[in-house]
């Protein structure tokens, strides 16, 4: 492997960030260069100047190895969070050194959990690089800077093979250029919309600039310490609830969507058994919550019941309510939420409910095969046959992800922490969700967590949102071939 390649395609990747540490200064000087002003400019020159080396020292190549390629893009990741601290540590605060690792990996992993006690206390230059790194991540950051990057052949399409995940890649049927475009085409979009309703619901321009920057990357970073909870708001948080089941639905079936292609999410096996899964637990949530007396109307039920449950499916994480006050039926089924999620090539985490829908299927065929020994049964989405290696890497990945679980369960219950803290906070870190129950509730952050756990949980997000095994393959490379 050629590290020096490997390491000025991560110089292009820097310039990208540094280019939105540069728009979150300017937001810094139109709001009377606020206190975040010099951090974010001195941020995004030295950020500037990491990323510019390699491309002045190392020539320019247009043809790159598997190898190469997932190092790439693990490699963009990691220094990704590694600058991304830089704002928060220059500027202070509450912000020690693991606690701007914390954030910073919180944002572009879209994770959206927080160490933060006083989110109001940050200037808006700071709060918008904090919403630009979620946005970010939330369509991939080598995804993303391949918008800029020169025209690169087949090494192109190297890298966004290996940043989008395997079963994201069913539904893309065109070319990596094309591909590109049309995340791109839709997140903007979705974006833009998206502030533009909340500015017309009583948002401020800056609130629902990030705000929707946050909803449609599925991160869930809010400026107030209350979320969403702080605008007590039917309209904002309907809002908020379309932009985030949008999110949630792969991109490639929401651009045939609007270009009148065939495989739309009218006829998507996939997008039915997401939105059909959103309305059954949000009903059911909502009639344990209205029958338990925890909200006086079911109408009160069914809205903080709805936008919690698409807030944890999509695994964006913003909040309505204290959800360690639900009743047990309803923690349970937010927990079950917080592992399925929402669908592949979308910008959410988590296991994703095409690999529930194709365990199920493979679990159902399974027992027809014990039935009937002779019988030759196919496994079929949307009238697709799926490959068999497909369906083995999977249950694989099911399987990756349980073990995963456990363990960083275990290591919280370690340090002493009660069964539900130490469960939820492994599945929502791994799922990229953020608030889970216990101590990391919805309406708590992760501050008081000992050091040595926010970095687990830091490398719980960051192995959830590359999918287990892009990041796990990373420290095996000298046994490839």
């Amino acid at each position: 492997m050629r590290l020096q390649v490997v390491i000025r395609y991560i110089g292009m990747v820097l310039q990208f960030i540094a280019a939105f540490m540069l728009a979150s200064a300017a937001v810094s000087m139109l709001n009377g260069y606020d206190s975040s002003y010099y951090p974010l400019l001195l941020s995004a020159f030295l950020t500037a100047l990491l990323g510019i080396f390699p491309l002045i020292f190392v020539d320019r190549t247009e043809e790159l190895s598997t190898k190469e390629g997932y190092a790439i893009v693990v490699g963009s990741w990691l220094v990704a969070c590694v600058v991304g601290m830089f704002p928060y540590l220059i500027w202070g605060g509450e912000f020690s050194l693991i606690n701007a690792w914390f954030e910073s990996v919180s944002g572009f992993t879209t994770t959206g959990a927080s160490i933060l006690n006083d989110i109001e206390a940050l200037p808006k230059g700071l709060l918008f690089w904090r919403a630009s790194s979620a946005w970010i991540g939330g369509i991939g950051v080598v995804m993303f800077a391949l918008v800029i990057l020169p025209s690169l052949g087949k090494s192109r399409h190297m890298l966004s093979n290996v940043e989008l995940s395997t079963i994201a890649k069913d539904n893309f049927h065109y070319r990596s250029n094309v591909i590109i475009r049309i995340l791109i085409f839709v997140y903007a979009g979705l974006t833009l919309i998206t502030t533009l309703l909340l500015k017309s619901n009583g948002m401020g321009w800056f609130d629902a600039t990030t705000h929707a920057m946050s909803a449609c990357g599925t991160c869930g970073f809010s400026n107030k310490n209350d979320s969403i909870a702080f605008y007590d708001s039917a309209s904002i948080e309907a809002i908020l609830i379309g932009a985030m089941v949008l999110a949630g639905i792969h991109f490639g079936i929401l651009y045939a969507t609007i270009t009148g292609r065939k495989n739309n999410i009218f006829r998507s096996e996939v997008v039915r058994t997401y939105i059909g899964m959103l309305i059954i637990v949000s009903v059911v949530i909502a009639i344990s919550l209205y029958h338990d007396g925890i909200y006086s109307s079911f109408g009160e039920s069914i809205r903080h019941s709805s936008f919690q449950v698409v807030s944890y499916t999509t695994t964006s994480g913003f909040a309505t309510a204290d959800t360690n006050l639900w009743t047990p039926l309803a923690i349970i089924l937010l927990m079950f939420c917080t592992v399925v999620c929402a669908c592949a090539g979308s910008t959410a985490g988590g296991m994703k409910i095409d690999r529930l829908l194709i365990a199920i299927k493979v679990l159902r065929n399974r027992i027809k095969l014990q039935q009937h020994p002779n019988a030759v049964i196919r496994t079929k989405v949307d009238g697709v046959v799926q490959d068999d290696g497909v369906l083995s890497l999977i249950m694989t990945f099911i399987v990756a992800y349980i073990m995963l679980a456990l363990i960083g369960t275990i290591i919280y219950a370690m340090f002493g922490y009660d069964l539900m803290t130490s469960f939820s906070a492994s599945i929502t870190c791994l799922s990229n969700v953020g608030p889970g129950f216990g101590e990391v509730g919805s309406m708590n952050n992760y501050a008081d967590l000992p050091a040595a756990l926010k970095f687990t949980s830091t490398m719980l997000m960051l192995i959830g949102r590359l999918e287990i095994f892009g990041f796990i393959q990373l420290f095996f490379m000298k046994s490839w071939r």
